[in-house]
């Protein structure tokens, strides 16, 4: 990556901290922007063509929600950097559309939700419940702190930290506000770092993947919880809340529903 790019790359930065972008927000976005300087073969931005961008674009093999949030960068980005005078043009302007993809809902099953959860250490286990009991994402485990805790006649709730600077309190069962409450008052994080801080969302990920058999991940917790939340009274707008969605569209995503009548009619044609 040349120096002007990493000018350029830090001055976008520094913008999105002064317009409030969370920190978990301006990393991933930094690292899409290195990504394509290290590797686009442009000295600088203003050397980068729309059709440079879809070339470099089309070679990439990613799955379609990746490919989405690196559009979305570059097409934030680039409008930036046009209007702070780095480039001509906007080559983002180039790049198509990418849909969305309905995405099939995967739970852990129990069985192996529970075999990770007696196997793992203590802290571990801590991070597997709380994506799985109240679905919390990874980039949410890692920042809870003590004083996020707020306790009341019916117990502990926490103040959830989420994409996009969005909080959302989200009450506790209650052995899982027992026990964050004791881990967190030992050291003000629930999941603090080596010298300062917290731990990083993707070491968090890490921990948990390590813990749990493959091929399942953090993620699946979370569609463990949203699933199971759903199920008992197919409230989405509870479990969008729940989740910490901006739409219940993105919910329903997450739900595993009930297959069993599918099934029981499949059998019975085959029959």
């Amino acid at each position: 990556m040349t120096d002007k790019w990493l000018t350029v790359i830090t001055a976008w930065t520094t913008y999105l901290e002064a317009a409030g972008t969370s920190p978990n927000t301006i990393r991933t976005r930094r690292e899409h922007m290195q990504r394509f300087a290290r590797t686009a073969r442009a000295a600088s931005p203003g050397a980068v063509t729309g059709d440079a961008l879809v070339r470099w674009f089309a070679k990439q093999n990613w799955a379609s929600e990746t490919r989405r949030s690196h559009r979305n960068t570059h097409r934030a980005f680039w409008a930036w950097a046009l209007e702070a005078g780095h480039c001509d043009v906007n080559p983002a302007e180039a790049l198509p559309t990418v849909k969305a993809v309905e995405g099939i809902p995967r739970p852990i099953p129990e069985h192996l939700y529970r075999e990770a959860l007696r196997e793992a250490p203590e802290r571990v286990r801590l991070i597997l419940r709380l994506a799985a009991e109240v679905g919390l994402r990874r980039a949410e485990i890692a920042q809870v702190h003590e004083r996020d805790l707020v306790r009341d006649l019916q117990g502990v709730s926490l103040i959830v930290h989420g994409k996009g600077n969005r909080s959302r309190l989200i009450p506790l069962p209650p052995r899982l506000g027992v026990e964050v409450e004791a881990a967190c008052s030992a050291r003000g994080y629930l999941l603090p770092g080596e010298y300062r801080g917290h731990l990083s969302p993707r070491y968090v990920g890490k921990l948990a993947a390590r813990a749990l058999p493959r091929p399942w991940t953090l993620h699946t917790l979370r569609h463990r919880f949203a699933t199971r939340a759903y199920s008992l009274d197919r409230d989405v707008f509870t479990v969008q809340q729940l989740l910490g969605h901006a739409s219940p569209a993105t919910t329903r995503r997450y739900v595993a529903l009930d297959t069993s009548r599918l099934r029981a009619t499949v059998e019975k044609i085959a029959a």
